[in-house]
């Protein structure tokens, strides 16, 4: 997701790094140039910015692993209308500024044909008005926030089922359903000043307080901030039924590390983010600490959808690990890939007016599920609810789609 934290990737011989590749001399220097049988010699380069470094290496890692193993997988079918792809991936080190440099080199001076987007609505954002001064499609995997939408851009594509504020929609409408005895009657709110994370939660606030559960105590705080007990300290002294965090990664991990040492345990709690990593959650907070939690998801194992069990089975044969540890962040940026295969199979051409074109009108059916834009590139859809059971992320939520019942209230920390 949704927006959404992820895994570490260990450099290693993966099969996946044959299709990076830093030279584009070749390539074809204009944006809007069909790819098709006449230049099928030249490669398909696309361009990408992702956090290596930073505040999002995590979830930036896994973005990248998504986009390699798309790569990899669609070179093994012989490219895209003959021409294989290489990718020219640079790290943005989750920085604004860097992320609008970057993609200004890789369209002006690397002359890539296509770009894919960013971890982050914080680095999409300005990422995607180079994209569009330039006349690029933006297929972005990791930025849906309002700001992303408030632009306006008709270049811009979300490749979620939903925009990120939606994310949490999810949980109310679980929490709301429960019977009237067993909802929580008071929460509390501690949210990220990002327009990733805070409006997340800031739905989820409206929607309780319009069905009667209480807010008593409600905290936005800083990126720069370290230090998380006083802010907990206040969770555990206004006692909430639920706690709603509007969160990334590194706020997510401490949120809960002083929580756990305030032995303060809602009997409800959703994080935005940083709760729907498979590998670095409980490495962070400690396997015992995570039941129970909730977060919003997109994708996962033994999911049907089209090209779900392709994307499954090469991810563990090139990462390791199992279906269980595989991150959203790395099937959205894979189903940015399918994607393009998608519109060169139906329209016989790949370029940037092409795709725009293209994707303003359908269904276009992906890993994540079937996919629709409107003329702002929010996808038109609804993510669903995931919960740490059994030391494993489950699709718990709606019932079309869940793996195990919902569990509450919250075990406590270490049960």
């Amino acid at each position: 997701m949704t927006g959404c934290n992820r895994l570490r990737f260990q450099a290693p011989a993966l099969a996946v790094a044959a299709v990076m590749c830093l030279a584009v001399s070749a390539c074809s220097s204009s944006p809007g140039k069909a790819t098709g049988a006449t230049n099928s010699k030249k490669p398909l380069v696309i361009g990408a910015s992702v956090s290596l470094t930073g505040d999002f290496a995590d979830p930036g890692k896994a973005v990248k692993a998504g986009y390699e193993l798309w790569a990899a997988g669609v070179n093994a079918k012989g490219g895209i209308l003959g021409r294989k792809v290489r990718l020219k991936i640079v790290d943005d080190t989750s920085s604004p500024t860097q992320v609008v440099s970057n993609y200004q080199n890789l369209i002006n001076q690397d002359k890539v044909d296509l770009v894919f987007g960013p971890f982050s609505s914080l680095l999409t954002v300005p990422a995607s008005q180079v994209a569009k001064r330039y006349g690029y499609a933006f297929l972005e995997p990791a930025g849906g926030g309002p700001k992303v939408f408030a632009q306006k851009l008709d270049n811009l594509f979300f490749v979620q089922p939903a925009p990120v504020v939606k994310s949490g929609d999810v949980f109310a409408a679980w929490v709301l359903s429960l019977p009237a005895a067993d909802r929580p009657k008071t929460a509390a709110y501690a949210e990220l000043d990002d327009p990733f994370s805070g409006p997340i939660a800031e739905s989820i606030r409206n929607r309780f307080e319009a069905a009667g559960i209480r807010t008593v105590y409600k905290q936005v705080y800083p990126a720069e901030t370290q230090d998380f007990s006083p802010i907990m300290a206040k969770v555990a002294s206004a006692k909430p039924d639920v706690l709603v965090s509007g969160t990334q990664s590194e706020d997510a991990y401490a949120q809960v590390k002083s929580l756990v040492q305030l032995k303060f345990s809602p009997k409800f709690m959703f994080m935005s983010n940083g709760a729907n990593s498979p590998l670095e959650f409980p490495s962070k907070v400690g396997a015992a600490n995570t039941t129970g939690i909730t977060s919003a998801g997109d994708w996962f194992p033994g999911s049907t959808a089209k090209g779900s069990a392709e994307f499954t089975a090469a991810f563990v044969k090139a990462h390791g690990g199992s279906a269980q540890t595989i991150d959203n962040s790395s099937a959205e940026a894979y189903a940015c890939g399918q994607l393009l295969e998608e519109i060169a199979a139906k329209t016989g051409k790949l370029d940037n007016a092409t795709a725009i074109s293209a994707l303003h009108h359908g269904t276009w059916p992906t890993l994540l599920g079937d996919l629709k834009w409107d003329s702002i590139g929010q996808p038109q859809g609804e993510f669903h609810l995931v919960q740490w059971q059994h030391n494993s992320l489950a699709p718990v939520y709606p019932a079309s789609i869940a793996k195990a019942a919902p569990l509450y209230p919250k075990p406590n920390w270490g049960g």
